[in-house]
């Protein structure tokens, strides 16, 4: 498929990127109130102190399943594997077969690890013998910006050339340690920032209608979990590229709270606003993996608090912060439908539903845009005299970095605490927000475009709205599906919750998908 330059650029850019004016909504430099950047990690990491232990034990195995090893999510394998009808070498085995006759094996899936089958092995040892570690035996994919020890790691550009990693990321090394089996290697943008149209590696299909983009820049996560490669997968969020493709390919992905997962060995986009996290298909089969990839490793700067299991609890009594205006903007009615459905599933579980108003959104929206592109630009100069074999959609993001002034930078990131602080005076009012997910069904792969009530709208003045205010602000915020919109694809409602909340935004959809099927949906299978 053909797609200019210029097209690329356009989509890419449109509604992130704002006039330069003086900041006038900020108070003098004089005033007692007048923010400076780091308030806003101070005001995170006093949050982080309160944070318990990682929980002892997973939530309850559910009863053995029927059906195929692939589309087994991570419960239901490891109850199997208890229950001794399966193993993690026949597990591996059955999703080499389905990577092998599925579209999404040849482009979600980038490269195997090495290893996979001596670890499945090994983990078939330890069940046999009663020494099961929490994870064990279950595979799990990598996006292409997160080391792996052994593995083709190359962020998804050309200017990579055939680098290997030489250790694990935090995450992956946790992951193993906890008897996971890193399995392969997933799709991502370039440097997890350029367009649907990878120049290395082509664009990832949507398993649900090839002709969609999976959404970005997780796109390899999305894509293999919809389509039933494998249980698990790491994703990254920096403007929502863990709940944008969770969104669009009818699977659950958590951001979790800033610094919660430490970010060492992911190849980095914003140093600001990058998170790493989980994707799986049901918000419960998240919080068996949380407890035992989050904490500080000593090397991530920002890296703090625990997952902390005992912060989740159930519907009743739950107050929802309903926000409306930015959130309820250019959304599709299919997307509002079934997002007012979750709110009415949730208030017959007990919830109660209260408006809330957070602020104005739009400034910070692009606030966050400005950051991650002045950070980004200034991250690759080292390779400016290589920028020619850039994404078209990258380079567009770099250029209009290095053309912001140090003052458009600056507020951005001066204007974050009192962001927070308005968002976190919100959430004093509730227990959680509840959001749109995304405003359309999954874009058009040959016109970067996005359906809203039957208008065509550049993929990115729809995609990310409801998302990069929870990077900028560092609050933990589930995607999960909510059902199908206008013409069958999948569409999906958000939960955001107060700073190290994870586990409460984790116990809320799994209380959803326990009242729903929406998470059990898979996409129509092709040869």
């Amino acid at each position: 498929m053909s797609i200019s330059d210029v097209l690329i650029a356009r989509t890419i850019l449109a509604g992130t990127v704002a006039e330069s004016a003086p900041a006038r909504d900020l108070p003098s430099a004089w005033e007692r109130d007048a923010p400076e950047p780091g308030e806003a990690e101070q005001r995170l990491r006093s949050a982080a102190a309160a944070t318990g232990e990682a929980a002892p034990a997973a939530p309850p195995l559910p009863p053995v399943q029927d059906g195929p090893l692939h589309a087994l999510g991570i419960g239901a394998l490891q109850a199997a594997f208890a229950a001794g009808t399966t193993d993690p070498v026949a597990l591996l085995a059955a999703l080499r077969e389905r990577v092998a006759r599925h579209p999404s094996g040849r482009d979600a899936l980038l490269a195997p690890v090495p290893g996979a089958e001596a670890a499945a092995a090994e983990s078939a040892r330890r069940i046999r013998a009663g020494q099961a570690r929490p994870l064990e035996g279950v595979p799990f994919g990598i996006k292409d910006i997160i080391d792996c020890a052994g593995a083709p790691v190359t962020c998804g550009s050309r200017l990579t050339g055939a680098r290997v990693a030489e250790t694990d990321a935090t995450v992956v090394a946790r992951l193993r340690a906890a008897g996971a089996i890193p399995f392969a290697m997933l799709a991502t943008t370039e440097f997890a920032c350029g367009s649907a149209h990878n120049p290395r590696y082509g664009a990832v299909g949507n398993p649900w209608n090839r002709a969609r983009w999976t959404g970005g820049s997780s796109t390899g996560s999305g894509a293999a979990l919809a389509a039933r490669l494998l249980p698990l997968a790491l994703g990254t969020d920096t403007g929502g590229s863990i709940r944008v493709p969770a969104a669009w390919c009818g699977i659950t992905g958590l951001k979790p709270t800033r610094g919660l997962v430490p970010r060492t060995g992911v190849a980095p986009l914003s140093w600001t606003l990058d998170h790493v996290g989980p994707m799986a298909r049901s918000a419960e089969d998240l919080a068996r993996v949380m407890p035992w990839i989050a904490g500080p490793d000593g090397a991530d700067p920002h890296a703090a608090g625990r997952y902390d299991a005992a912060r989740g609890r159930g519907l009743a009594g739950l107050r929802v912060g309903v926000p409306d205006g930015w959130f309820t903007a250019m959304q599709d009615e299919g997307v509002l439908a079934a997002w007012e459905a979750m709110l009415a599933v949730l208030e017959r579980g007990g919830a109660r539903l209260v408006p809330v108003d957070l602020g104005p959104v739009a400034t910070a929206h692009q606030d966050g845009y400005t950051i991650v592109m002045a950070e980004l630009a200034a991250l690759q100069e080292p390779d400016l005299d290589r920028a020619d074999a850039l994404d078209p959609g990258t380079r567009a993001r770099m250029d209009q970095g290095r053309h912001f002034a140090a003052t458009d930078y600056l507020r951005a990131l001066r204007r974050r605490p009192l962001v927070l602080a308005q968002v976190l005076g919100a959430l004093d009012q509730v227990d959680v927000l509840v959001t749109p997910g995304l405003g359309g069904e999954a874009a058009a792969l040959d016109t970067l475009t996005v359906d809203v009530d039957g208008t065509a709208h550049p993929l990115q003045a729809v995609l990310p709205r409801n998302t990069m205010l929870f990077d900028y602000t560092g609050l933990p915020a589930l995607m999960l599906p909510t059902g199908f919109g206008r013409t069958g694809l999948p569409v999906a409602a958000q939960v955001v919750a107060k700073p190290y909340d994870d586990a409460l935004c984790l116990g809320v959809g799994a209380a959803f998908q326990r009242e729903t099927g929406h998470h059990l949906e898979a996409p129509p299978e092709v040869g």
